[in-house]
């Protein structure tokens, strides 16, 4: 089974405690750089000694503490290690309130509503995009008090799970307890939360088999800005209007803080097998990709890697490699399998699948993995990029995204491999890496964006897969949405009147200002 190995996976190597948020990983004692502003407005919110006092009796705890507000607020995103190791943590001014059941999140809302304090929604932070950062100051709402499974429909293989419940341990109450899985391996999935999946429209590694977050969830809890409650959903299938489940999913609280959700899990699968090929070109490999998704097989892991991924996953730098791989009932593995290797044989020969196999197992959770010739100095920035298209403009955007990059100054290498494959299109997730001068590495980072983005733009692509938008593709949100940005933003202003949820993301306009920008 491909899945189960991962709850004791030797991928926790000691850098973080299990069930709680992201360590902080980059902190240093000295600065390297010559600067570098923090990722928060010049003059953030205060938050007055009335609604403190209103706060610290509405939930569970209050932390007005500098060093505890920098150590809560700390993320996974580039943008902020840029900040942090020039000595600026990212969003140093701020209160944290926790929060352990809804009740008190909607209690914390009807008081910032109230207040007019802007107030993000946070948990694991384990987000790529800058999308849990308090740009505007005021109230971070720390949910990871929410962390339990409620119930499970046996029969109708349904979870209700709180949202601050941590990956690692609702994968191990589900297996352990119930006998089922959610399929659902994001890489951070032990330092992030159920309800930042949902927030963030997340992936995991096996979505080709059981779909993305937004595939998984029946219902959620939503708490609205001004402390009503609602839930969303809650049907196998409905024709009862327009799914209003979907304007959350994805929303990166924004729209309202979501406590809870139903999700759709599986049996525990018993059997697993994988293959692996190689291919001349990254555009055969997706032609092959594209047909195996065509023809009707639906292969938990489908990742086909560049050259240079190749070279830096499994030692083979001459070939672009593809692994494919499956679980669940023998029938239908060994029957999608031997779809996908008539396919792939028309293009060469099968690698050592077993090896390649057993070494993805080991190393697939490892991020910034790099060995391609270099070593990293006080100036390198590395950094992911996953977009979506179709498969007619996957193999262009593909070329042109490693060239826009490349073409950077101070861009080291850049890099791709397809890991989320459709019927009608693919995700292609693009590494980056640039070696500058320490004080330049902002500069250079978003040039860096700016140049794939255009790329994405005009051919129409989704700019973000799974990994959100937050602060980092704010900017590009409006012409990646076109006339639908405005309705959007006509959404946030009915749910929201008074701006408070998550103020500066997603591009949305802000009455507290304009968002920084990394």
């Amino acid at each position: 089974m491909i899945s189960r190995q991962t709850i004791t996976h030797p991928f926790n190597r000691g850098d973080y405690t299990v069930g709680a948020p992201t360590p902080p990983r980059w902190a240093r004692t000295t600065p390297i750089g010559d600067g570098g502003a923090a990722l928060q407005s010049a003059d953030p919110v205060p938050v007055p000694d009335a609604v403190l006092a209103a706060l610290r009796d509405a939930a569970h705890a209050v932390h007005v503490e500098r060093a505890e507000v920098v150590a809560r607020t700390r993320d996974w995103w580039a943008g902020s290690m840029i900040g942090e190791t020039d000595g600026h943590p990212a969003t140093p001014d701020a209160v944290v309130v926790e929060a352990t059941d809804a009740d008190q999140v909607a209690a914390v809302l009807r008081i910032c509503h109230a207040a007019g304090i802007p107030v993000t929604p946070s948990a694991g932070r384990s987000n790529v995009t800058g999308a849990a950062l308090p740009v505007f100051g005021g109230v971070v709402l720390d949910l990871c008090g929410l962390n339990r499974i409620t119930s499970f429909d046996a029969a109708s293989n349904v979870v209700d799970v709180q949202a601050g419940m941590f990956g690692d341990l609702f994968e191990q109450e589900l297996q352990e307890t119930y006998g089922v899985t959610t399929g659902h391996w994001p890489s951070a999935f032990a330092v992030s939360t159920v309800g930042g999946w949902i927030a963030c429209r997340g992936a995991g590694q096996l979505s080709t088999r059981y779909g993305k977050i937004e595939d998984m969830v029946v219902g959620i809890d939503v708490v609205h800005a001004d402390g009503t409650r609602a839930t969303y959903g809650d049907y196998s299938r409905a024709a009862t209007g327009p799914d209003l489940r979907q304007l959350f999913i994805g929303s990166e609280g924004t729209l309202g803080v979501i406590t809870g959700a139903r999700l759709r899990v599986h049996p525990l699968p018993g059997y697993a097998k994988a293959l692996a090929f190689g291919f001349a070109t990254f555009a055969e490999g997706l032609e092959a990709c594209r047909r195996i998704l065509q023809r009707g097989a639906t292969p938990a892991v489908l990742r086909l890697y560049d050259a240079l991924e190749s070279k830096v996953h499994f030692d083979l730098p001459d070939t672009n490699l593809l692994l494919i791989a499956d679980e669940g009932d023998p029938a239908l593995v060994d029957a999608g399998l031997a779809v996908s290797a008539e396919i792939c044989a028309e293009y060469g020969p099968e690698l050592d699948s077993d090896a390649v196999f057993a070494r993805w197992l080991n190393e697939r959770m490892l991020v910034g993995k790099s060995s391609d010739g270099f070593t990293p100095g006080p100036g390198f920035v590395a950094d992911t990029l996953e977009m979506a298209a179709s498969w007619a403009e996957l193999p262009g955007i593909y070329t042109e995204v490693t060239a826009a990059i490349q073409s950077v100054p101070g861009t080291l290498a850049a890099s791709a491999h397809q890991s989320h494959a459709y019927t009608d299109g693919a995700c292609v997730y693009f590494s980056l890496r640039g070696d500058v001068e320490p004080g330049r590495r902002r500069e250079w980072y978003r040039a860096v964006w700016d140049a794939a983005n255009e790329v994405l733009l005009r051919h129409g692509a989704a700019i973000s897969h799974h990994h959100g938008c937050g602060l980092l593709r704010g900017p590009y949100l409006p012409e990646a949405l076109g006339a639908g940005f405005a309705a959007f933003a006509a959404v946030k202003e009915a749910l929201d009147p008074a701006g408070i949820l998550n103020p500066g993301k997603l591009g949305l306009p802000s009455r507290f200002g304009t968002a920084p920008l990394a």
